[in-house]
Formats: C-alpha cells, structure tokens, sequence
C-alpha cells in the first residue's frame, strides 16, 4: 500500500553547494524537510534558512536510535520519515529509489553498510554505517527505545522491517558535472546564467580593443599611399579600438552599479523578487 512521504530529513555538514538544490528537490517529494546539521563551519545554515529549511543540531554519530530519538524530541514524529546522510558519495540521483521505498508502507526501512558478512539479523543497527533510513511512526518510537549492542532481532514481530546491505556502485568514468567543478567553472557558469556585465561587455570590448590597438601600429608600414583602402581600413580599426574602449567602460559602469543597488536593498531590506 503506497503511502505518502511525510518529511525528508538530511544529515550532513559543510555542503553549502548542495543544500538549496537538495531542499528544493526533497520538497517536491515530501511535505516537508529537515537539516540536521552535525558541525557546518561554512554557509551550509545560511542558505538553508534562506529558503526557510528546519535546522536541528546534530552532535553525535547517526545511528537509527540517536536520529529517531531526536525526532520524536522535537516533535516530527507523526507520519513517514525519510533520513538521507549527505556524504561525498551520495548523488542526487539516488533520492527517487529511496522515495520509493519509503511509499511502499515499510515501518523501518534501513539501508546500511558494514565492515561485516553475519546474518542480517545478527547486524547491530546502531553500528552501521547509515545509507538511508525510513521509518513511520511506529517505527520511529521502536528504534528510539533500542538499547546500544541490540540487533534487528530485538524489534516487535508486529513492525513491518527490512534490512538491506548496500553494495558498492560500480564506478562508471563520468564527465564533471558543473556541480563538481572547478571553482573557475563554477564562476564562468554563474556569469552565463546571471547575465553579468563583465562577460557581456567586458569580455568582447577587450578583445576589440586588444586587436585594434594591435592592428593601429601596422596600419603606417601597411599604407603608403593614402587611398580609399587606406583610409577604409584605418576607420574600422580607429572605430573597433573606441567600441571595444567603450565596451569595457559600460561593463565596468553596470557592475559597479549593481553592486551599489544590491548595497541599498540589503541595507533597507528591499524584497528581492523580479520586477
């Protein structure tokens, strides 16, 4: 029976290039999403209040019992929980399968790694390595009463559970993504998308100006008489210098000026929604 997702909890620090799209993702699968946060020194939490994301601090190693107490000490208990840990080697594109898993009505899914080969029910669930965890309300409570050294076994014959090993991906060479670039390719992107004056000016008013004054001292060898060629070429070459000379001049006019007004809205808090 599929079930609505309630809320998706991500787990992580320091991913201040990945947070706004990874909220703006989860909220279009769920009615909600939660940071908890374990220790971020960038601007991992500045971003995410941005776009109005819960944040929850995080101080300890997650471990199902540890996040499922928190939960219920905070009061998002109700309904069904997705956990995803943000590490380095999640991609985005692994959240449909864990959405799936939590729409078809599990009480704790938990997706785990381990260094060990035992029985799964062997497995102690508070030392694995998480890979996602689902759980519903019921579950949540289950997990949050677990004592530490217990193992699947210990859980209520009335839960429906299921524990699954991950293995490792198979590692496909991959072309870099603009999301894993440099921080060069990152800016370059920027600009295209923003529109910056500096790229749309300033990069062609260099290159104008840089061939113009190039071309200026071979234009007094290049003539030696003075004809309707000469004077041709000596105009589109005066002409190209003073275009790529004003190019460079508006570019640099339109970014100090959008400097100056994103200065006056943030010092009068002027709303920053398209005109």
């Amino acid at each position: 029976m599929s079930q609505q997702l309630s809320r998706v909890v991500l787990i992580g620090q320091d991913i201040e290039l990945r947070i706004v799209s990874l909220i703006v993702r989860c909220r279009e699968v769920a009615e909600d999403v939660l940071l908890f946060d374990t220790g971020s020194v960038d601007d991992t939490l500045a971003l995410a209040r941005e776009v109005d994301c819960e944040i929850i601090r995080f101080g300890e190693r997650p471990s199902p019992s540890g996040l499922c107490r928190v939960l219920q000490s905070e009061g998002h208990s109700e309904g069904v929980t997705l956990f995803i840990p943000v590490s380095p080697t999640w991609k985005l594109s692994d959240l449909p399968l864990s959405v799936n898993r939590a729409r078809e009505g599990w009480d704790i899914h938990h997706l785990y790694r381990t260094d060990g080969n035992g029985d799964v029910e062997e497995v102690v669930l508070n030392e694995t390595e998480l890979g996602h965890l689902i759980v519903s309300k019921d579950g949540c409570s289950a997990l949050a009463e677990l004592e530490t050294g217990t193992t699947s076994a210990s859980l209520e014959a009335s839960l429906k559970v299921r524990l699954v090993k991950a293995t490792e991906a198979i590692q496909l060479p991959q072309r870099q993504s603009l999301a894993t670039a440099s921080r060069f390719a990152q800016l370059f992107y920027w600009m295209l998308e923003s529109k910056h004056p500096l790229l749309l000016f300033g990069i062609p008013g260099v290159v104008l100006f840089v061939l113009g004054y190039r071309l200026s001292g071979d234009l007094a060898s290049m003539f030696t008489e003075l004809n309707s060629t000469s004077i041709g070429v000596t105009l589109i070459t005066i002409a190209m210098t003073l275009i790529g000379l004003f190019a460079m001049m508006v570019a640099l006019i339109l970014y100090i000026m959008g400097k100056q007004v994103a200065r006056v809205q943030h010092q009068y808090n002027w709303p920053k929604g398209n005109a």
